[in-house]
């Protein structure tokens, strides 16, 4: 795919930049224009329309050039040159808000200091799944979504949602959409689809009805009462925190999720294992009814 006087390795690191952010640009959103180039890198028109020549140079294949949407959409045989596509690698860089991934000293240590993360299962969807996903958000469009809920009373496989966000709770991802069938907004587990389709349809919801994901609560927590004062006064101190509680404030629809995060007691009196469980809900009351599948 590569032209005969350069190949993928002769690409310096600021130019392979740019051309892993076309290439997950066009996979994931469906089309990379111009100006998409120009904005994240602060660069030119005229500069991003040579990285756009010169990749398709390099991936003669990938890429179509369509006027409707002034961009170049992927190609049936569109196949990565320059990034890792995987959901694995595409999703923290959403998360972090990062154009492509890597660096020139990818593989050494800038500060001198290794870091660890817990090698945890993957939960994560197929790529083209995602990709889907992740058009419907952007393009305000349906779904049509093959997806296996745990729920009992859920045997609906196939159904169509209105995505509008996706959320990583630290274990896993998910999706919040409305979900047609049962008329309210819901959380979907990435891993849980099993196909994804655009509709040609506009979503008729946004956020903006999704009551539970605009507005915000604050969470009291205080050292759980167990501990003894002396563990309750360092256990402030690890929060950084002098008042008497430590204030989060967080979207209602994602209050159960901080709540298994932090491992709070939310049980009414308090009985859970101080040692496990180091923090209670001060306003288990206001904050119950927005996340009663977190309460025990």
């Amino acid at each position: 795919m590569a032209t005969a006087d350069k190949t993928p390795a002769d690409i310096k690191w600021n130019t392979r930049q740019r051309f892993q952010y076309i290439e997950l640009m066009a996979f994931y959103t469906g089309v990379v224009t111009r100006s998409d180039v120009a904005r994240t890198f602060g660069i030119s028109d005229a500069a991003a329309t040579k990285d756009l020549k010169l990749y398709g140079q390099m991936a003669p294949d990938n890429l179509i050039y369509r006027h409707n949407v002034f961009g170049f959409v992927p190609a049936p045989s569109f196949d990565a040159v320059f990034t890792d596509l995987s959901p694995a690698a595409v999703l923290p860089l959403i998360a972090d808000n990062l154009p492509s991934p890597g660096g020139p000293a990818e593989h050494t240590l800038v500060y001198g200091v290794g870091v660890e993360t817990l090698p945890l299962p993957s939960r994560l969807p197929d790529k083209q799944v995602l990709a889907q996903i992740i058009q419907a958000i952007r393009n305000h469009k349906k779904l049509l979504a093959g997806y296996h809920s745990l729920s009992d009373d859920d045997d609906q496989q196939q159904r169509i949602i209105e995505p509008h966000s996706l959320v990583n709770n630290g274990l896993r991802w998910h999706v919040r959409a409305y979900n047609e069938q049962s008329f309210d907004f819901r959380d979907f587990v990435l891993s849980r689809f099993v196909s994804a389709s655009v509709l040609e349809d506009e979503a008729e919801s946004s956020k903006l009805y999704d009551d539970d994901w605009m507005e915000t609560v604050t969470l009291k927590l205080a050292p759980h009462s167990g501990m003894s004062e002396r563990k309750q006064r360092n256990l402030m101190i690890d929060y950084g925190v002098s008042d008497a509680f430590i204030d989060v404030e967080v979207r209602r629809a994602l209050l159960g999720y901080v709540l298994q995060r932090l491992a709070v007691d939310t049980t009414a009196d308090h009985s859970l294992n101080p040692n496990a469980y180091q923090l209670i809900l001060v306003n288990r009351d206001e904050i119950e009814p927005y996340a009663g599948w977190a309460f025990l």
